[in-house]
């Protein structure tokens, strides 16, 4: 049974830094193209940022870019996204997914499993 586990959500103030983790069990991450996605309140699940399995490439949202990072450690099959710099507009339930055969990395339509989410709150 496939399980992705995120953890490290929490409430921070604007400019503050956190890392989620997203330990998967059931299947190994440098199999699965893998990507953090989040949900706003009233708003659609968007792209955050992504990796590929192929060759670990990585893709970010233009709204991210140059304050998250993202990453995996195959040896403790686990997927990071560390945000920093973060914004009140980064406020989002964030979720971690993966996949395999993707052809668009930021489509979560193509995902094939999900984490059950972690809270994300920026205060301004």
């Amino acid at each position: 049974q496939v399980q992705l586990v995120e953890s490290g959500g929490g409430l921070v103030q604007t400019g503050g830094s956190l890392r989620l983790s997203c330990a998967a069990s059931g299947l190994y991450l440098d199999d699965y193209a893998a990507g953090w996605f989040r949900q706003a309140p009233g708003k659609e699940r968007e792209g955050v940022s992504c990796i590929a399995s192929s060759d670990g490439s990585t893709h970010y949202a233009e709204s991210v870019k140059g304050r998250f990072t993202i990453s995996r450690d195959n040896a403790k099959n686990t997927l990071y996204l560390q945000m920093n710099s973060l914004k009140p507009e980064d406020t989002a339930v964030y979720y971690c997914a993966a996949g395999y055969n993707i052809a668009t990395m930021t489509n979560p339509y193509e995902y094939d499993y999900w984490g059950q989410g972690t809270q994300v709150t920026v205060s301004s």
